[in-house]
């Protein structure tokens, strides 16, 4: 009896230890709350907290989400400044998307609900018995943006980081039984102004949404608890120094048991565990050292190994347990290098805006952060810069796991350094990002925020850089992303290195320099004593992608391209969308390639950030990407193409041209960028130039040669002799090192052309004067070549024409020039037989689009098809020639929109483009089907 007694009781006892085991730690606070908004924000005076609300939402999630809000109008007070955009509002084009119910903006993607001000959640919770020994506290992953709690009918307080949690301790207010949790939240810029265009806040990219995301929950620890832990990973003496904080609801004890062990997350192989008596300071926190072993496992790009370190504390009764993530890593300053681990970086970053149109906020999931750097990666990147903002804990996780080196910022674009409350919020910001995400070995780089302003603000970040530095030196610190250089700062995030820059227009690298490949931005960077990475590189446009519109199921709708949509069909291009995309963006790609390129030919240089691998949807619509907003490819590049000049092994050249004629020699200094994680041993390189049918015409191959980790490697000499070619023709050039391939295109013209049969029938003129007319309407045949600057402004005369595409944008820019985006054309149309092209822009019209001018046809018949169309801007989109053709009277003319007449001597591009032209005019093949008056021509010309 005494024996079954026992059996019973020992039961009894596993049953309660396990219940003990299983007990709630942690609510659940996600689903339904209560809700009302407070427009007039007279909920505090009227003490809301203490009574019901009048409607309800489910959260996670934004208002938007939940359909609350109001509709956007003409009166919507947005996040965002105008600019250009403003012009919206007074536009006579746009009046009828100005009226009630058919609203559409055409500066960002339209939110289909608005609020700016607070609103108040509210939920009732019940609090377990055996939460009355611990520490409670509510957590808030992501709220947007200020909290203030009230537990009953009690405040708690308030807080407003963006970056981090907000996370209140109630341990003293949460007693067992029910209470009521109210939460104002308030997404106003008040007297903390970030600037209406960071994109922590901003309607730009991710809108100034109210609500929270992410976890929200209720959870507990022991009465004497791990806290914040930092890690520091020294890799050169193997080990770690842990330093934390316990949180406490009581006295704190002097000493505690603390037992660690690091295990691989890789392989599961433990480090051996070590159990110390640990000192409390009387400010809570401790210090200890744990060696990592003989051989740890570093984190870096190529081989992101991860640890996971296991903390138990023990005093008396007392025991708290944490696990943190971590990486043995050291990510420094070698001269004007970056280095991970004693070896060379070169960081290939895309920026990352907060952009996420199916939410409007940002994701707090792992896996959509897995998507989005796998993506990148895929793309030869491996680094991400977020722009005036912080992510949430998922994208370091997920850039932990995949090996992408991440530049945080403290949520700010703004004005700094006048005493104003920005300044003390912007430190406070900074100290929570470094405290919540401090731990994990992505986080390499940090700024303040995005090209700040204020009379104060080199003193006030030089302040700010020299606090950081002391807080936490496991990263490297800059003053603000785009300016200013300091003396204390550890690397320079700077404009200078691009190919087209902010107001330059026509006078760009890419836009008046004829095309080659042996620019570089060396003497920029050597005069500069540190790590210099090129802010905000590319912004090249593309025409707008109109099959992407259904993927917007979302909050944001994409109002904008309904507009830009409207207008190409009124202009009678509808059915070329397709072509415009395609054309635009195999120029924006060109665009891209050589601003990359630029940038590896570049000795010391370290690193880049662009601007965008994927559409920014504000700033006046902003198509910068060779991807959408969603990540995904728009149908003219593929990763794998753009890996070919953006990798970590890039083969390069140095051509002094890419044109040729055939009694000349292409000379090509080849070297490379070689930025893996090892050096390359006895490699040999070759290369191949090709046709168009893909035959070789030459090749050959360099002596075997080590190549050390780093750029300017010289491999080798190419010289071939162009004298075998006959007819005009692209060939390719191809460079293999190991199993990296890169190519480059080149034309080559005959010196001396075929003489035209019937050539005398053609005249070529600069103008048309009255006996060029009469010739003309007697049945002549003319080609028009026009001087720049010959075509009226309203006929496309203030067209700004340039080689590349547009920079960022023409509305945010207030029309910066180039305003288009290269060619479209039929590359077999007879005319062009003698000018060998593709149907978009390549290096072979540089010259020719330097100095044309754009015709505009849209009074004419939509069935008059330009031989060479331009592509224009889409938020103009008219319908915009290169060269067309027409009947005048009797005669047929060709017009030119490109000088052929001038300099030609130096121009052997305008004189093979003028050579295909007047073939084609003497032949039988030309024979225009659209007539037009010789008054309707005169119009489009200037008179002089």
């Amino acid at each position: 009896m005494k024996l079954k007694y026992l059996h019973i009781v020992a039961v009894l006892s596993v049953f309660f230890i396990s219940c003990e085991k299983q007990e709630t730690k942690e609510i659940d606070l996600s689903g339904g709350w209560s809700f009302q908004i407070d427009s007039l924000d007279q909920g505090v005076r009227k003490k809301w907290f203490m009574n019901p609300l009048n409607d309800s939402i489910q959260l996670p999630g934004s208002m938007a989400e939940n359909g609350k809000g109001n509709e956007i109008s003409v009166s919507t007070k947005w996040t965002g400044n105008m600019w250009n955009d403003s012009l919206w509002y007074k536009s006579s084009k746009a009046t009828k998307y100005r009226e009630k119910g058919n609203i559409k903006i055409p500066f960002w993607l339209s939110p289909k609900k608005t609020y700016y001000g607070p609103a108040w959640y509210k939920k009732t919770v019940t609090i377990p018995e055996n939460w009355k020994e611990k520490q409670i506290f509510l957590f808030l992953e992501r709220p947007h943006w200020e909290t203030t709690l009230w537990v009953n009918d009690q405040k708690v307080g308030m807080q407003n980081t963006l970056a981090t949690p907000h996370e209140y301790k109630l341990t003293q207010i949460l007693t067992p039984g029910e209470h009521t949790l109210t939460i104002r939240i308030d997404n106003r810029i008040k007297d903390i102004n970030v600037g209406k265009d960071a994109h922590s806040i901003s309607d730009n990219t991710q809108t100034n949404w109210n609500g929270i995301v992410g976890d929200i929950k209720l959870m507990t620890i022991s009465k004497i608890a791990l806290g914040t832990i930092q890690l520091y990973p020294d890799v050169t003496n193997k080990e770690l120094k842990v330093k934390g904080m316990l949180k406490t609801s009581g006295e704190l004890p002097k000493t505690v048991q603390l037992t660690t062990k690091a295990t691989s997350n890789k392989n599961k192989e433990s480090i051996q565990s070590l159990t110390k008596e640990i000192a409390i300071a009387t400010d809570g926190s401790f210090e200890m050292i744990y060696p990592m072993g003989e051989s740890p496992m570093l984190w870096d790009e190529f081989s992101p190994n991860l640890y996971t370190l296991s903390l138990e504390l023990e005093t008396g009764q007392n025991t708290s347990k944490k696990e943190i993530v971590f990486g043995m890593r050291d990510f420094t300053v070698e001269g004007k290098h970056f280095s991970i681990n004693g070896r060379p970086v070169f960081l290939r970053g895309t920026l990352e805006c907060s952009i996420f149109p199916l939410t409007g906020y940002p994701a707090t999931d792992a896996a959509s952060w897995k998507h989005i750097l796998k993506v990148i990666q895929s793309y030869g990147l491996n680094h991400m810069r977020f722009h005036s903002w912080c992510p949430p804990e998922a994208a370091f996780q997920a850039a932990d796991e995949l090996g992408v080196y991440l530049q945080v910022e403290a949520s700010a674009w703004t004005k700094i350094g006048d005493g104003e409350p920005i300044d003390e919020w912007i430190y406070k910001e900074a100290e929570s990002i470094i405290n919540n995400y401090g731990n994990h070995p992505s986080f390499v780089m940090m700024a303040y925020g995005n090209e700040p302003s204020g009379k104060n603000q080199n003193q006030y970040l030089s302040k700010f850089v020299d606090y950081m530095k002391q807080l936490d030196n496991r990263r490297l610190y800059t003053s603000g992303a785009g300016w200013p250089l300091l003396d204390n700062i550890d690397f320079y995030n700077h404009k200078g290195p691009r190919i087209q820059g902010w107001a330059q227009g026509l006078n760009s690298i890419i836009n008046a320099r004829p095309p080659q490949t042996e620019f570089d931005y060396t003497a920029l960077i050597q005069k500069t004593p540190m790590p210099y990475v090129s802010h905000e590189m590319g912004q090249w446009c593309v025409f707008p992608n109109f099959k992407e519109m259904s993927k917007y199921t979302g909050v944001l709708k994409p109002k904008n391209f309904e507009i830009f949509k409207e207008s190409l069909e009124e202009n009678h291009l509808g059915h070329l969308a397709d072509s415009l995309l395609l054309a635009s963006g195999k120029l924006q790609v060109l665009c891209y390639k050589a601003d990359i390129e630029a940038a590896l030919r570049t000795k010391d240089m370290a690193g880049f950030q662009l601007l965008d691998l994927h559409d920014f949807p504000g700033q006046g619509t902003a198509l910068v990407g060779v991807l959408d907003a969603f990540w995904d490819e728009k149908g003219y590049v593929t990763s794998k193409e753009f890996r070919k000049f953006n990798d970590v092994t890039v083969p390069l050249v140095r051509l002094k041209k890419r044109i040729f004629l055939n009694n000349e020699t292409l000379k090509a200094q080849v070297e490379v960028a070689h930025f893996d994680s090892k050096s390359l041993k006895q490699t040999k390189t070759t290369w191949k130039l090709t046709n168009g049918e893909g035959d070789t015409f030459s090749k050959g191959s360099f002596k075997k040669k080590n190549i050390p980790i780093g750029n300017g490697t010289q491999l080798g000499e190419i010289d071939v002799d162009l004298n075998d070619i006959e007819k005009a023709q692209k060939l390719t050039l191809a460079v293999t090192i190991s199993d990296k391939t890169n190519t480059w295109d080149v034309w080559v013209y005959p010196l001396k052309k075929e003489t035209i049969a019937k050539e005398s029938e053609v005249r070529v003129v600069d103008k048309l004067n009255a006996s060029t007319l009469a010739y003309l309407n007697n049945g002549g045949k003319v080609l028009l070549n026009v001087s720049k600057g010959d075509v009226k402004p309203e006929k496309g005369g203030d067209i700004g024409v340039g080689f590349s595409s547009i920079f960022w944008n023409t509305s945010w820019t207030k029309g910066q020039k180039p305003h288009t985006m290269g060619i479209l054309c039929n590359p077999e149309h007879p005319a062009l037989n003698e000018f060998p092209t593709e149907y978009h822009s390549n290096w072979q019209w540089w010259d020719a689009m330097s100095h044309s001018n754009a015709i505009v046809l849209d009074e004419f018949s939509a069935d008059l098809k330009p031989i060479v169309r331009i592509v224009d801007d889409w938020f103009q989109n008219r319908r915009t020639a290169l060269i067309f053709e027409v009947q005048v009277g009797k005669g047929k003319l060709l017009v030119s929109g490109v000088d052929l007449h001038s300099s030609l001597k130096n121009r052997p591009e305008a004189r093979q483009l003028r050579y295909s032209l007047v073939k084609y005019m003497a032949s039988d093949l030309f024979n225009p089907n659209i007539s037009l008056k010789e008054g309707e021509i005169k119009n489009l010309f200037v008179k002089k």
